[in-house]
């Protein structure tokens, strides 16, 4: 990669806490690289070393072995003051006593930027996540979603080089972390920003992501655009983990071709002869009322509003199928054919 293009290099970097070298790596030789202006999410379950990976980045943890490389600069001991990085935590951490406008210029006040130029850089930050007219207001008197607002200006009014979120969305409920997390996507693509974003949620990591990291036990299992990580998983983990899948033995011919019980199933990529699993998307099945493809009994159903989720029993044990079809409700012991489409299945490794 140009040294121009890079926000983020991470060459073969491992941490160990303590000063005991017999304890285990928290991150285990990992590198990758994040493109400046575009936003990567480092995805894993709680203890992956996602967090470390991004508290490595924010300067706030120094790595056991390797080199981190920023805007083409070795970074890897220096301090969070000299990377020129902002880091925007779960907490907000707004100042209660302090009101908007003086929670966001704080910082430009403490680098010693003029009252005045601190002001007015911090009414065009405000402007920028759509909080104009908040100024004089105390984070008590704001809602979630806009003291989200404030650390997010806060952040931004520094101008850094990259910007680090670290489940920036926990806290809010499910309406406003989809309006967030849009938001957080508008305006990193709008100002160029270059973004390393950790979150354990999947959905917010398809939505807001040029590129996905997908991290577990310090290692990183797959990275991959939103698509490629989804569509494509490479093994049983990232299937599992980058939403619902559920994985079934499969034999694969000499031809390349898989069978999974009396479904045949031609793989995206070339695979093996041998045992394989396959990993199947709720919403890949498709239902078929006159019993072609693999004979299905209907023993569950809830409605979702938008779409029914159903479960069938079947020689390959009981699946789980999502179906947007509204107007063809099935009862309960109906009798189906089931066939896979050919979005949502994909052949794995064998963990």
């Amino acid at each position: 990669m140009d040294q121009m293009d890079c926000g983020v290099e991470f060459r073969n970097i491992s941490k160990r806490y303590g000063s005991d070298p017999s304890a285990p790596l928290a991150v285990k030789g990992v590198s990758f690289e994040i493109r400046k202006g575009t936003l990567t999410t480092i995805l894993g379950p709680s203890g992956c070393g996602k967090t470390t990976v991004l508290r490595m980045i924010a300067g706030l943890e120094t790595p056991t072995g390797g080199q981190i490389i920023m805007g083409g600069k070795e970074v890897t001991t220096l301090g969070p003051a000299d990377r020129n990085v902002s880091m925007m935590f779960q907490s907000y951490a707004l100042f209660p006593h302090m009101n908007v406008l003086e929670n966001v210029s704080y910082g430009l006040k403490m680098s010693g930027v003029a009252k005045e130029e601190a002001r007015r850089r911090a009414s065009e930050a405000l402007a920028n996540v759509g909080l104009v007219g908040y100024d004089q207001r105390l984070p008590s008197e704001l809602s979630g979603g806009q003291q989200q607002r404030v650390a997010l200006a806060r952040a931004l009014v520094l101008e850094p080089a990259v910007l680090l979120f670290d489940e920036p969305l926990s806290n809010l409920d499910a309406r406003l972390r989809r309006e967030m997390r849009e938001e957080i996507r508008a305006l990193q693509q709008r100002l160029g920003l270059t973004v390393a974003y950790v979150t354990h949620d999947q959905s917010e990591a398809l939505a807001v992501s040029d590129l996905i990291i997908v991290m577990n036990d310090g290692l990183i299992a797959q990275s991959g655009t939103p698509q490629q990580m989804y569509e494509y998983p490479d093994s049983e983990f990232v299937a599992g983990f980058m939403g619902e899948a559920m994985l079934f033995p499969a034999q694969a011919d000499a031809d390349g071709a898989v069978h999974l019980g009396p479904l045949l199933i031609a793989p995206k990529q070339r695979v093996a002869a041998g045992a394989v699993k396959v990993a199947v998307r709720p919403e890949a099945w498709q239902i078929n009322r006159d019993g072609s493809g693999l004979a299905g009994t209907l023993v569950k159903f809830a409605y979702l509003g938008s779409f029914f989720e159903y479960s069938f029993e079947t020689v390959l044990g009981r699946l789980f199928v999502v179906s947007p079809d509204l107007t063809d409700v099935l009862e309960i012991g109906a009798q189906v054919g089931l066939t896979l489409a050919d979005h949502g299945v994909s052949v794995v490794r064998m963990a």
